[in-house]
């Protein structure tokens, strides 16, 4: 069957692709601005569906994702149904944990349900009467230069649609950027990490958490982690990183109590040994991807969002809000262009690449910090000097962590500054050090010690007591 979806009343059509997290927030910009919206989604309906397929780590909303959420009037009731997390906490070996705030008092991040809020972004896309969902329609090719898709629809049958811009939201393998790869001048990679996930539930405890929810709860190892977050039932989702070589090894349930024994002992009470044992072999571990590509445009007909853009891996918390992030700023450009859509979406490209690329690095960056760095003293050592500097300069010292997660400064221009002031401190740091080496010198070679007075016992026991930091 041949469909034409152009509007009686002249509105230029936006076919949004993917009902996911970003299409569906793209449709509600696109129909608050009065386009004629059709998303395709190649699924059933979700908020229908018994089972909801695709991946289900938690989501961690800051800044930038609550300001994109702003625009269409939908943050104070996401925020609503988020729990905020102020800090991580640091769970070693032996059991003791320490907390490392994100920002300052007051600032935090949300723990929000993926699969809740898809679901609340659809149905508050579709109370514009300009929108239209389509469900169960997966795209088979499209048309650069005319604009014409080509779907299956729910009954197996072919449908052509026309729209007038193409918006790609279908994920880190779009059907969309499919027809980007044929085109000369397109740059495109994609890199597998060589660690994978799997997901674990921990229960609630007599109807409440089984551990304190106002914190991102870290297990370090090194060269894996484990990471819990809190959910609205009282339950936590406990996320284990590790290489895919490790999660081989453990093929029996014995095997796995041994290596959560080894590695985290304090959650076998929390999550139960029987479901432990049952969990771990529910599902395989998952693969992570990072998709770097650019431009986000052909012609004046298709641009592409968020993870069909630019797939990040978790660690840093941004896939999700620089995907929203991506709605905001094509929004932006919008208004700045009058929305013509020739000049818009090669500034879009011009504009957002080099963030999209800066946050995929970072947030690979961010996994060596989050299962080594964060048990090194040095680096807390850091964060707590990086916090006073800022605390005494807010604008001329400001941490990598608060730009990313509590501002909307451009990723890349946050990474410059970062490099910049990393070196100043570091610079002021080893200044300091060396003065204060040079002054203890000079008052000890001014004033020696009478060492002679102090028996030799005395001044063994001393040294052997003395901790370098």
């Amino acid at each position: 069957m041949d469909y034409n979806r152009r509007s009686s009343s002249n509105k230029k059509v936006v076919a949004v692709v993917g009902g996911g997290l970003v299409g569906a927030l793209n449709a509600c910009y696109f129909a608050k601005r009065g386009f004629q919206v059709e998303v395709f989604e190649s699924r059933e309906d979700i908020r229908n569906a018994k089972i909801v397929k695709g991946r289900s780590i938690n989501l961690a909303l800051s800044h930038r994702g609550r300001q994109a959420l702003k625009q269409v009037g939908m943050e104070d009731k996401i925020v609503s149904k988020g729990i905020p997390m102020h800090s991580r906490m640091i769970h070693s070996r032996n059991g003791k944990q320490s907390a490392i705030p994100y920002g300052k008092k007051g600032q935090y991040i949300l723990s929000v349900d993926r699969a809740n809020l898809n679901k609340e972004l659809l149905s508050e896309a579709e109370t514009y009467p300009n929108t239209k969902m389509n469900f169960d329609h997966k795209l088979l090719d499209w048309n650069a230069e005319t604009g014409a898709m080509t779907f299956i629809g729910p009954e197996g049958t072919k449908e052509e649609i026309q729209a007038d811009l193409i918006v790609g939201c279908d994920g880190a393998f779009s059907a969309i950027r499919k027809q980007f790869l044929r085109r000369s001048r397109f740059n495109y990679s994609q890199t597998y990490i060589p660690h994978g996930y799997l997901e674990l539930t921990m229960p609630s405890q007599n109807g409440d958490f089984s551990m304190k929810p106002d914190f991102l709860h870290i297990w370090p190892r090194n060269t894996f982690m484990m990471i819990a977050l809190p959910n609205l039932d009282k339950t936590f989702t406990c996320t284990l990183f590790m290489p895919f070589e490790e999660f081989e090894k453990l093929t029996t349930g014995d095997q796995v109590i041994e290596f959560f024994e080894k590695y985290f002992p304090d959650t076998i009470p929390l999550i139960g040994v029987e479901a432990l044992k049952k969990d771990y072999f529910r599902l395989p571990a998952q693969a992570m991807v990072s998709v770097k590509c650019s431009p986000y445009h052909l012609g004046n007909m298709c641009v592409i969002m968020g993870d069909a853009a630019h797939a990040v891996v978790p660690f840093y918390g941004q896939g999700m809000n620089a995907g929203f992030e991506d709605c905001l700023v094509f929004n932006e450009i919008m208004d700045q262009l009058n929305e013509d859509f020739s000049a818009v979406l090669p500034e879009y490209s011009r504009v957002r690449v080099p963030d999209d690329h800066a946050i995929a690095d970072l947030a690979m960056y961010n996994y060596v910090e989050m299962r080594a760095h964060v048990n090194s003293k040095w680096f807390l050592f850091r964060k707590h000097v990086d916090n006073f500097l800022h605390i005494i300069m807010p604008r001329t010292i400001i941490p990598l962590y608060t730009m990313v997660t509590f501002t909307r400064t451009r990723y890349h221009e946050a990474i410059k500054r970062w490099h910049w002031q990393d070196k100043v401190i570091n610079h002021g740091l080893l200044i300091t050090a060396t003065a204060a080496l040079l002054g203890g010198t000079y008052l000890l070679i001014k004033h020696p010690p009478n060492i002679s007075q102090i028996p030799v016992d005395h001044l063994w026991t001393r040294l052997q007591a003395f901790k370098p930091f």
